[in-house]
């Protein structure tokens, strides 16, 4: 009535007026369908543990040539997805690349290899996300070594602060991650781990949803099974740091479940699935 009645006061005509009520009905159409998508598409994730929809891709994004060789050459996960998949992670990559600030240190120079393995790592480990760009992370910042941290007097290999929107890596550790596949100690794939840990608890997307919800039935059900919660400790297949902190503990979790999964697989077969659960992983043959 008050809209009516502003209508009336100024003298609008009645194209006007059919134009403003046309924009006033379809923007109350469009939140009452957002608000129902949005209720509907949670439903659907609790339920089935993945988005009602993955990937909406209105500008593909290309890397370089040179990109696209490193990635092919020297990113093994990518060898793993099939041909569609492949495009998508493509694309994500590049997106992943533009949407993040690439910092280097000590006279470092940020190279096409830096970008590309970084980003592919993040890329691979947030692959069943729809939301994949890890919205608290704005920066990246390289050093050529162990840093040392004015914050707690020590040198590290790596850290993700959320405060400064910042992860932070030694490249020589980030590489020797990859040296050696198996060994389940993976600079990159534990900070992204952090970083996506925290990305989820202060997003309200879909993934972040299923995510928590995860990780929430993960904790339940090893505090709910004892034995289990030994076997951890006495298997010593996770590295002790694993149970530092939840925080830790998912990030050790994310290292053995990428570079062992077969292992994993078969020593935890529950742990596993819930980790396949939390990240929607469902390719690459894991």
């Amino acid at each position: 009535m008050l809209y009516l009645l502003q209508i009336e006061k100024y003298g609008i005509g009645p194209t006007t007026e059919f134009i403003l009520l046309f924009i006033f009905f379809a923007s109350m159409t469009w939140v009452v369908m957002s608000r129902f998508y949005r209720y509907f598409e949670q439903n659907y994730a609790l339920r089935n543990g993945k988005p009602y929809f993955l990937n909406l891709i209105l500008f593909r994004q290309k890397l370089s040539n040179d990109q696209l060789n490193i990635l092919r050459t020297k990113f093994s996960f990518f060898k793993k997805l099939n041909d569609k998949e492949k495009e998508i992670f493509k694309h994500r990559l590049a997106a992943f690349i533009k949407s993040k600030n690439f910092v280097a240190r000590e006279n470092l120079q940020i190279t096409d290899e830096m970008k590309v393995l970084i980003s592919a790592t993040a890329v691979m480990l947030t692959f069943g996300f729809r939301n994949y760009k890890i919205k608290i992370i704005d920066h990246i910042v390289v050093y050529p070594m162990a840093f040392y941290s004015y914050s707690n007097k020590v040198y590290h290999k790596g850290e993700t602060n959320p405060n400064l929107k910042t992860v932070v890596f030694s490249w020589e550790d980030f590489l020797q991650g990859y040296e050696i596949g198996n060994d389940n100690l993976n600079l990159g794939i534990h900070e992204f781990g952090h970083a996506i840990h925290l990305n989820a608890m202060s997003r309200g997307d879909v993934s972040s949803l299923i995510f928590i919800e995860g990780f929430k039935e993960l904790t339940t059900y090893l505090q709910n099974h004892q034995e289990i919660r030994q076997d951890l400790l006495q298997s010593k297949y996770f590295r002790a740091y694993a149970f530092t902190n939840q925080y830790e503990f998912f990030a050790v979790l994310l290292e053995n479940f990428i570079e062992t999964p077969r292992e994993f697989k078969s020593q935890f077969p529950h742990l596993y699935q819930y980790l396949k659960q939390m990240l929607n992983f469902n390719f690459g043959g894991y």
